[in-house]
């Protein structure tokens, strides 16, 4: 089975946006950070929301075949991967 990278929790805390792929797999990975004070970040109302597609093209010039939104957690980190992984 093939593995994706996704970079830590800490990259999407940061309001990193993360593309990524595996073959012709694409992925692109889109936080949305809720701040509880202005330097500490809420996590229980943070999200990351995956979309993927396959092809040769970046994702402004692609169709989505799929997205989900999983919570910015470590388990919703995992999560994102596992169904990441499952699209390939």
């Amino acid at each position: 089975m093939a593995e994706v990278f996704i970079p830590t929790l800490h990259t999407f805390a940061m309001n990193n946006i993360f593309t990524g792929s595996c073959g012709l797999f694409r992925f692109r990975a889109e936080p949305h950070v809720v701040m509880k004070t202005a330097k500490e970040v809420d996590f229980e109302e943070s999200t990351i929301h995956a979309e993927y597609w396959h092809g040769l093209y970046c994702y402004e010039k692609s169709e989505m075949e799929g997205e989900q939104t999983f919570p910015l957690t470590e388990e919703g980190r995992a999560a994102m991967k596992a169904w990441l992984e499952s699209k390939i």
